[in-house]
């Protein structure tokens, strides 16, 4: 699973710090903020299909669709050299993380024991981690020393060793059904689970911040002199990989609210730091801490999700909770891209903004504690249903 996971990621991260200037070539620069919200558009439309599909169908043959559309993305990115058909594709490519993440976390779910779910999310995140940090440096030294093209090529080919790494895997939903078209109906109580609003909300806040990097730090490395745009998300992918773990085991031992609490104002710290980066040394480290607290975040974020979900709605749980991703992400993609507006003097608010975000996650962190411990008080069960 963890092999897997780090050829899907590296796949379709390794283009996204040559996306920007792709799309300046193609006469579309306004328009750099709609290549990962389109992406994060779909990917959340489809939550909904993929975590129902996830309960019914089974885990493999969902991971392995959304690789698969990773595969024919790379492969139509060079034929596709139009603005619109470069956001047609932007829009397809955003199912293969509407689907595999959601399958993915399920599986892990299904396999890892309750008392180390943190610990097997933080394994988990660490290969993914390894995926989105080679994957953009990868991608920018083919796309520098050989072609675009090579690029997207080398994109499919990842996604490829993905599905052969997928297909020889054992299944663990134990009640399959046969696809049918029918299982694509989807009603209202099964897009979102009201259990996990809670984790899923603070996740949103969260991950504003990654839309807003994605989308403006290309820019801010250009700017600042470096040639490979890939190196912000080496550095801070890199400090991720090496608190994953130890931060998933901790949320299994303190819980994932004290752990969640510390990663946002990590996080809010970081995005400070970037919006006051003049030169490359101040920019190298909220590099850096933006993953630790990333790293923090992200596993505990998935444990506690899964703490609060039902395990025959397992998938449902999870997809409510992806679904928060890529609303946050989008978000951040849009919302900065405006601010911005390609204007350099426009970086340090884009930031200060998004850090804002990670201001309210706190407050709502705190609010959740103390809520918590007076239901404790009054002996009142504290399942977190979403309702008042």
């Amino acid at each position: 699973m963890c092999l897997g996971s780090f050829l899907f990621f590296a796949s379709f991260n390794m283009i996204i710090p040559e996306l920007p200037d792709y799309l300046s070539s193609l006469g579309g620069s306004e328009y750099k903020g709609l290549i990962i919200a389109l992406f994060t558009l779909t990917a959340g439309l489809s939550r909904p299909f993929s975590g129902k599909l996830t309960d019914t169908v089974g885990r493999i043959p969902i991971m392995v669709f959304g690789s698969a559309i990773c595969l024919v993305s790379g492969l139509l990115y060079p034929v596709l050299g139009t603005i619109a058909g470069f956001f047609a594709l932007r829009l397809f490519h955003g199912l293969s993380t509407g689907f595999k993440p959601t399958a993915t976390s399920a599986y892990i779910a299904d396999i890892a024991p309750p008392n180390r779910r943190g610990e097997a999310m933080g394994i988990l995140g660490l290969f993914s981690s390894i995926g989105m940090a080679s994957g953009p440096v990868i991608g920018s030294y083919i796309a520098l020393y050989y072609s675009l093209n090579a690029m997207f090529y080398a994109s499919s080919v990842l996604a490829l060793a993905s599905v052969i790494v997928l297909i020889g895997m054992k299944e663990t939903l134990k009640d399959r059904e046969s696809f049918k078209p029918r299982l694509l109906k989807i009603k209202s109580v099964d897009i979102l689970e009201p259990r996990v609003y809670s984790s899923s909300f603070v996740l949103m806040l969260n991950v504003f911040a990654f839309g807003v990097i994605l989308t403006v730090i290309p820019d801010l490395t250009v700017h600042l002199g470096l040639t490979n745009k890939g190196v912000f998300f080496a550095i801070f992918t890199v400090t991720s990989l090496l608190i994953r773990i130890f931060a998933g085991q901790a949320s299994d031992r303190y819980g994932r609210v004290p752990l969640l609490i510390i990663a946002s104002v990590i996080i809010m710290t970081s995005l400070i730091l970037i919006s006051l980066s003049d030169n490359l040394m101040l920019f190298y480290i909220a590099a850096g801490l933006y993953g630790v607290g990333v790293g923090i975040s992200t596993p505990t974020t998935y444990a506690w999700t899964i703490d609060l979900s039902e395990e025959k709605h397992r998938g449902r749980a999870l997809a409510t909770m992806f679904i928060a991703l890529e609303t946050g992400i989008g978000a951040g993609a849009l919302i900065s891209a405006w601010i911005y507006n390609n204007n350099a003097n426009n970086f340090p608010i884009t930031f200060l903004m998004s850090a804002f975000m990670s201001v309210i996650a706190l407050i709502y962190l705190f609010y959740y504690t103390i809520r918590h411990k007076r239901l404790a008080a009054l002996k009142v069960p504290a399942i977190d249903t979403g309702k008042k």
